[in-house]
């Protein structure tokens, strides 16, 4: 065996146990939710040898998750198409057009990085109750609208189209709209559903904001909804588990179909950042 090859496979028994210690979570929760109660506290093994499906349907027919998921997906969604929509145009006039303070507007959206997002709750929140928005759908969406990578990211893919496209599409007589949504986001299609997948799945996850924001379990998100899940009788570790799988589900589903554009999304957004 040659040394390249042994280092080959070396590396590959490394990736093989990182993935079983990054996988065995999932399972461990899978099984668990499968599974009677008494068959959880009697026998802690790993194996499936069970297919009970009542946490699931005790889940679905009990608590206010489909609910739950109609938040979750209404508020990303429109977090998604505002945030791409806003700073897709705001890159661009930080790219194409010339008007004082341009520079100076461009440093401070670089600069957001350096303010910690929690930071900012406490003047959010007031600012929210000020409005009369604690405790609805605009409340949890207006504070994250705010993602400055989106800004630069666009902004550095734009820079790289030759301004003599734009010169053209402009003799041509089509104004700024046209330039933007007609050249500009064709020749971007790739970036825009890679940051669009991200910033859904980073709406999706957060919990700490709509957790201070909603205080009824009507207006509650996906991750914080699964928190107020209990037992009157103690823990239901099938019923937990089962609540866990179901909420991380479109996440898993949506990561598996679309595992290129996450990829090249985080690898955006990190050097970006970096």
């Amino acid at each position: 065996m040659t040394a390249k090859r042994a280092r080959n496979l070396a590396f590959s028994a490394i990736v093989l146990i990182a993935a079983a210690i990054w996988i065995f979570p999932l399972y461990w929760a899978l099984t668990t939710s499968l599974r009677s109660e008494n068959r959880i506290i009697s026998d802690a093994g790993v194996l499936i040898d069970e297919l009970n499906f009542s946490a699931y349907i005790d889940v679905l027919s009990t608590s206010k998750l489909p609910l739950w998921y109609l938040n979750s997906v209404g508020t990303s969604v429109i977090i998604t198409v505002i945030v791409l929509l806003t700073g897709m145009m705001c890159a661009y006039a930080l790219s194409q057009l010339r008007f004082p303070g341009r520079q100076t507007l461009y440093l401070l959206v670089v600069a957001s990085f350096m303010v910690p997002v929690p930071a900012l709750y406490v003047a959010q929140f007031v600012l929210m109750n000020d409005l009369d928005m604690v405790n609805t759908w605009w409340g949890i969406i207006l504070p994250q609208l705010i993602v400055p990578v989106v800004v630069i990211v666009y902004k550095q893919f734009f820079d790289a189209i030759p301004r003599e496209m734009r010169e053209a599409v402009l003799l041509d007589g089509g104004g700024e709209f046209v330039l933007l949504f007609k050249l500009y986001l064709p020749l971007n299609w790739g970036i825009t559903a890679a940051l669009a997948i991200i910033t859904f799945i980073s709406a999706w996850n957060n919990f700490f904001w709509p957790f201070l924001v909603v205080t009824s379990e009507d207006m509650m998100t996906i991750p914080v909804g699964i928190t107020q899940v209990t037992d009157a009788f103690g823990v239901a570790y099938a019923r937990m588990m089962a609540l866990a799988l179901l909420a991380a589900a479109p996440v898993i589903i949506g990561y598996l179909i679309f595992q290129r554009r996450v990829t090249e999304a985080v690898m955006i957004s990190a050097g970006v950042k970096g």
